[in-house]
């Protein structure tokens, strides 16, 4: 990393905290689906900066074994040098992670911050037990 990783938000100090082990991974996760998180989109189809497609694409990328794996970042200034490798995502959108939960179901892994010192990954059976958590 060129730089030391400085928490922007409460998220990123709760996942700094996690990965430190000042906090246990729940009280981390049960802060994840309180917060908004940045979420890569392909911009194919733009008009002034608006998108206009009614779908969005957001960045997926691939396991060695095939599974779909969605990019997630804790802010839209972490995804900068990851989405420089993808073409068309230099856009995105900022929402509430339960959304994303809800809008694109369960089913794949989660890779959040990707690249940085602070980053985590879901795969698909725990994406699917935080969306239960979500639910409650």
């Amino acid at each position: 990393m060129s730089t030391e990783f400085q928490p922007q938000n409460d998220l990123e100090r709760q996942l700094m905290a996690a990965q430190d082990g000042q906090i246990p991974p729940e009280s981390f996760i049960q802060t994840l689906l309180g917060s908004e998180v940045f979420m890569p989109v392909y911009e194919k189809h733009q008009i002034g900066g608006f998108a206009t497609d009614t779908k969005a694409q957001p960045l997926k990328i691939q396991t060695d074994e095939g599974q779909d794996v969605l990019v997630l970042f804790t802010s839209p200034d972490r995804a900068k040098g990851f989405v420089r490798d993808y073409p068309g995502y230099g856009g995105g959108l900022v929402t509430e992670f339960t959304w994303i939960l809800d809008k694109l179901g369960i089913g794949y892994g989660i890779t959040l911050n990707p690249g940085q010192e602070f980053g985590m990954d879901f795969e698909a059976r725990d994406v699917a037990q935080i969306a239960a958590m979500g639910n409650n």
